[in-house]
């Protein structure tokens, strides 16, 4: 384990390049043997924060959950991170590109709990039952740690790259449709560049909240009622420009529109 200054030393400079727009050099290149756990206590040192400047805590993120995602990032462990409110945006929202860096989309599915899910013998079953409904949802990655050989220390560490999320589409119920049959077409500029289905997810999107409530629960935490959790990504991710327009079609469950300035 890395000691306190050292884990307080990285959340300082990941908050300096997320108020510059850059990028911090590797941390696994400054710190080789540095750990999930330190990686953790660095995204918790990053929440802690950002909720003392009066952020609200309203989801979590779980990433490289899928095959697709793992080849991309040449990482094959999942890891998660937290979602605050400001970083939630509309379906048709205009989002400033600038304002993140290494801008890139993915398409995903978002669960909205009704009730907690705390412990490691959470199921695939308990998730379902606790889920008021499932809804489309982009993911806008934002990485501020140099990418070319980023290990699962670095995204951890980077609060899983989330810069934020976009809400859209037509929300079901769990149990409305096959949520593994959940396939959606991603278009850049009126051009077709990504298509996937939700199975990718660890063979159902569920089941990558499964995950989530086990790690949590391993770390003394859980989630709540009302939070939302994207799920993870079910295709590559797409890279995004200023003046791009980004569009998601879901098919029966709607599709998803932004625009960044």
């Amino acid at each position: 384990m890395l000691e306190k200054e050292q884990l307080t030393s990285i959340a300082d400079d990941l908050a300096a390049a997320e108020e510059s727009r850059g990028m911090i050099p590797r941390l696994t290149s400054r710190f080789p043997d540095m750990t999930v756990e330190d990686a953790y206590a660095v995204q918790n040192e990053w929440r802690r924060r950002g909720e003392a400047a009066g952020r609200r805590l309203v989801g979590r993120k779980i990433g490289l959950t899928s095959k697709v995602m793992q080849q991309a990032t040449g990482i094959t462990e999942p890891d998660y991170g937290a979602i605050f409110a400001d970083q939630v945006y509309e379906n048709g929202s205009v989002i400033e590109h600038g304002q993140y860096s290494n801008v890139r989309i993915e398409v995903e599915l978002a669960f909205v709990l009704k009730e907690d899910l705390a412990g490691d013998d959470v199921t695939i079953y308990d998730v379902l039952r606790a889920t008021e409904y499932v809804t489309p949802a982009l993911e806008v990655l934002s990485s501020r740690v140099e990418m070319e050989g980023r290990t699962i220390v670095d995204t951890i560490s980077d609060n899983a790259a989330l810069g934020a999320m976009v809400l859209g589409g037509r929300p079901v119920a769990p149990d409305a449709v096959d949520l593994r049959w959940v396939a959606a077409m991603l278009y850049r500029n009126e051009t077709i560049e990504e298509t996937g289905v939700a199975a990718a997810v660890l063979n159902h999107p569920a089941a990558g909240v499964v995950w989530l409530a086990r790690k949590l629960a391993s770390h003394g935490d859980s989630l709540k009622a009302g939070e939302t959790i994207l799920a993870g990504s079910f295709t590559r991710p797409m890279w995004v420009h200023q003046g791009d327009t980004v569009h998601a079609d879901y098919g029966q469950l709607g599709a998803i529109t932004c625009r960044f300035a």
